[in-house]
């Protein structure tokens, strides 16, 4: 029988968390014993005999991070935009199951010096992982308090070494035709791209997660890595990535394309600019009843609204 040592395991190599909640019921009736993955050097850990749930070890905590009270993971889960699966909210936590992540590439490429097509493995092992608490907010006005346990994106853009030219970022999402019923709907094109500025993608908020709540990112919310940009609307975070390019102009972005009327580039939380068919002045947290009003950049303006000065937000919206 070969047995991994904790530092020989990789996060390709995990077993997905609902396979492995049933394995360890099976496992304790059967009176097994189960280990703890204690190396000091592991990429994971168990969380405790109780949880059983694959988890992030030494992992920082972030100055950034809000105070406020996370979403459930329930809800953080189950309730989510992930249009490559359908259209409703509980689609991609029921169909992302089949989206394949082992193994997984993120190609960096286009205007810089050093292009690199990374492991998923090697970026793990390379950047240093944080948990950032932020809160999100989605242009249909709902709004959930995730901890993403993440790297800043400008870690892998000082690696890249961008050139002059270089003036937007561009995401690209995975596209697999087999894997993704929402691909056959006519709502976006695909594959889904997104984009930042330059000077937006190295704010430090700016980052890219491969986690929440401690856990390996659950595939319906964007495994195995992610755009997270906590002062735009959360479609602005592009989900599964597997190209990071590097260009001179600004990219057409994938609800751009679909209706540029109502999704600008930019898509700061603005309670200020409405989409053309709802408001955008309040917005309800998931988990509670009541309205709250909506924060200029999501809350986050003292970071980032110099991003922005001299700037008409209504008309780059």
């Amino acid at each position: 029988m070969l047995i991994k040592r904790a530092t020989d395991i990789q996060p390709s190599e995990i077993t997905d968390r609902g396979v492995y909640l049933q394995r360890r019921a099976f496992i304790r009736a059967a009176g097994l014993a189960v280990l703890s993955a204690s190396a000091a050097g592991a990429l994971y850990t168990n969380r405790s005999a109780r949880a059983g749930e694959k988890v992030f070890a030494g992992v920082s905590k972030s100055p950034f991070s809000t105070t406020e009270e996370p979403t459930s993971y329930k809800d953080a889960t189950n309730y989510n935009n992930y249009y490559e699966f359908g259209t409703d909210k509980d689609s991609p936590a029921r169909y992302a199951g089949k989206l394949k992540i082992k193994p997984w590439t993120l190609m960096v490429e286009g205007e810089v010096k050093k292009p690199r097509i990374w492991a998923i493995e090697d970026l793990l092992k390379t950047m240093a992982l944080q948990e950032r608490i932020y809160r999100m907010r989605c242009v249909e006005g709902w709004s959930m308090v995730i901890p993403w346990v993440g790297f800043a994106l400008g870690d892998l853009i000082r690696q890249a070494e961008p050139t002059g030219k270089a003036k937007f970022v561009e995401f690209v999402s995975v596209y697999q035709s087999d894997n993704m019923p929402g691909l056959r709907l006519p709502v976006l094109s695909y594959p889904y791209i997104e984009g930042l500025r330059l000077d937006e993608a190295m704010h430090p908020l700016s980052i890219l997660a491969v986690g929440m709540y401690g856990e390996v990112l659950p595939k319906q919310n964007g495994a195995p890595i992610r755009l997270v940009v906590p002062w735009k609307y959360g479609f602005k975070g592009g989900k599964s990535i597997v190209r990071i390019r590097f260009v001179e102009r600004m990219p057409q972005t994938a609800w751009m394309k679909a209706s540029p009327s109502e999704y600008g580039f930019y898509s700061n939380v603005n309670p200020a600019v409405d989409h053309p068919r709802w408001s955008q002045a309040k917005e309800r947290r998931i988990g509670e009843f009541m309205k709250r009003k909506t924060l200029m950049f999501n809350g986050y303006a003292d970071q980032v609204a110099g991003l922005y000065a001299g700037m008409d937000l209504k008309k780059n919206f």
